[in-house]
């Protein structure tokens, strides 16, 4: 599944990814749940999931992205691909 993530500012990208990822209700609106959202994905089916971020994306959220898709990548059925990209 890919999703275009079209907002570079911290609070709007994290809600974004939350929106395109379908986080749970419990989701907590932050980088430290944002990393733990992303690196379970057990509410959605197993897969690869892309998501297309802009090139000036806040720094914070591009590292929890990093990280997130390094993890994901070494373990797991939910697989998490980050694109970095002009608008």
């Amino acid at each position: 599944m890919k999703r275009h993530i079209l907002v570079s500012e911290k609070k709007a990208a994290i809600a974004a990814i939350a929106q395109a990822l379908d986080f749970p209700g419990w989701f907590g609106q932050n980088l430290d749940a944002l990393y733990d959202s992303l690196t379970d994905l057990s509410w959605l089916p197993e897969g690869e999931y892309v998501l297309v971020v802009p090139a000036d994306l806040d720094s914070s959220v591009a590292d929890v992205l990093r990280d997130a898709a390094k993890r994901t990548a070494e373990s797991g059925d939910r697989k998490i691909r980050v694109i970095r990209t002009e608008r």
